[in-house]
């Protein structure tokens, strides 16, 4: 969430920033153009307010010094005044927020905006390489995809997992299930007991409010997962289609409508204050634990990790890695999230950075980190490394981590401070997260980096005594 008066204050780097982002100067200029406008009519209404009501406490004392005075018809004629002022006062209260609700939306769709370091460029094909650690194998033979180990192995089934939930899950079984888990224990290990995080179990269904603090609401609303009761549905739906209009209703039945664009008009509507969402990622509710509150300078930087499922439509995925664990609607994932002051974030960051690469360390894989640029950038997100593990079956580096430092962008819309231990006012927190990693891509790629010729996969030394010992893992 941006800060308008900042905005206000250096219209042309906001400008520049933004065309960092999306270089359209059409757009920049129509976009700025229309925050002044709210901006203004906003301070207006707030201005003839102010105006209405000094004038209004004037009329009231002139209203005592009538009657003192015995002037029935002045005092008469005040009378009517402020109770004209009472009603126009109403309407520029109305109008003020209206202004700030306009205001805030626009300010809610606007991406944060890049640290000066941060390259421009379209797309991933722009980001550059800053460092590679580790060197890959080179085997004897063929290297395999992970689909096709797990499946030979009878431990990995994407068609069990289709007959139940559909496309784009997948089941682990026996040693691999144990191998899975094992690796979300090793890191959780390595970044409670060495990296200094704490350890979090958090829900996993969070309220529009929690989505809207980290930015997953409402510019991504079509790559989340929407849960609630069906009670609670049905009392809405049912609430909602009693006051829909006719001429919905006329062109759903006419067939102008589907029903999914019927049914979601119909709930925009309605009152969602039950509903939850599935989370996309464990930052969600852990840096919503700073939600609303005030913290003191002296307990940042605060460091949390949490070992959870995750949930993703992959809405803008279609016919991508539509084979194997690479991009799923259920995965799970270790998740790093640091709350600090602005100035230690991006000390922070590399620090992060370096607690997910640790863990690739450990395991004996090969990465590579990538700087991200302004196209390829999260929504959120000042600056991003991505860490790319490399894939010997599809010979490629492959994203396993991001780290992201987002300032003040996420804390402004949590309203999320810390008090400086110098007593001066209140400031925004400063946010970061990071992948320390996605669970079921580390599954793939010690699959596909420990594999052997004979379809058998060595289990990695560190996680051998999660593993109870075991070494190698084979078709049973």
């Amino acid at each position: 969430m941006h800060d308008i008066k900042t905005i206000r204050d250096d219209l042309a780097g906001f400008r520049a920033d933004f065309l960092r982002r999306k270089p359209d100067e059409s757009a920049a200029d129509a976009l700025i153009a229309k925050l002044v406008r709210l901006d203004d009519a906003r301070k207006t209404a707030i201005q003839q307010a102010q105006a209405a009501q000094e004038r209004r406490n004037a009329a009231s004392k002139e209203i005592g010094a009538a009657m003192k005075a015995k002037d029935s018809a002045l005092a008469e004629k005040l009378k009517a005044e402020v109770a004209e002022l009472k009603e126009t006062m109403g309407a520029l209260e109305a109008q003020e927020r209206d202004a700030k609700v306009a205001l805030e939306t626009e300010l809610a769709a606007i991406p944060n905006r890049p640290l000066p370091e941060v390259p421009f460029g379209a797309d991933e094909n722009d980001n550059p390489e800053i460092r590679r650690v580790g060197e890959p194998k080179k085997f004897a033979f063929k290297p395999k995809e992970h689909f096709e180990i797990g499946e030979a192995l009878g431990l990995m089934d994407f068609e069990a997992a289709s007959r139940i939930s559909g496309a784009r899950f997948v089941l682990t079984k026996g040693r691999l299930a144990r191998l899975e888990r094992a690796l979300a224990q090793f890191m959780l290990d390595l970044h409670t007991d060495h990296h200094g995080y704490l350890e979090i179990n958090p829900p996993l269904l969070v309220r529009d409010r929690a989505m809207f603090g980290t930015a997953q609401l409402p510019k991504f609303y079509d790559d989340q997962f929407f849960a609630t009761t069906s009670a609670v549905r049905a009392q809405q739906l049912a609430a909602a289609l009693a006051g829909a209009p006719a001429s919905e209703i006329e062109r759903f039945r006419a067939g102008s409508d589907d029903i999914a664009d019927f049914v979601g008009g119909i709930l925009d509507r309605a009152d969602t204050t039950e509903d939850f969402w599935l989370i996309p990622t464990a930052e969600v509710p852990l840096t919503n634990l700073v939600r609303e509150q005030i913290l003191d300078e002296a307990s940042l930087p605060l460091r949390m990790t949490a070992g959870t499922p995750c949930f993703r439509a992959e809405a803008g995925a279609a016919g991508r890695d539509t084979r194997g664990m690479i991009r799923q609607h259920q995965f799970s994932k270790v998740e790093m999230v640091s709350i600090t002051t602005p100035e230690q974030a991006l000390e922070e960051h590399e620090r992060m950075t370096a607690c997910a690469e640790e863990v690739l360390k450990r395991l004996g894989l090969p990465y590579r980190v990538v700087l991200l640029c302004t196209g390829d950038m999260g929504f959120a997100s000042q600056k991003t490394y991505d860490i790319e593990v490399w894939l010997p079956g599809q010979d490629r580096y492959r994203e396993i981590s991001s780290c992201s430092v987002c300032g003040d962008f996420q804390a402004r819309r949590m309203a999320a401070r810390y008090r400086p231990s110098e007593g001066k006012a209140t400031r925004y927190v400063a946010t970061l997260n990071g992948s320390g990693v996605a669970v079921g891509r580390a599954l793939v790629a010690v699959l596909e980096n420990y594999q052997n010729e004979d379809g058998s996969v060595t289990v990695p030394e560190v996680l051998r005594p999660y593993m109870g010992g075991l070494e190698k893992i084979e078709k049973a």
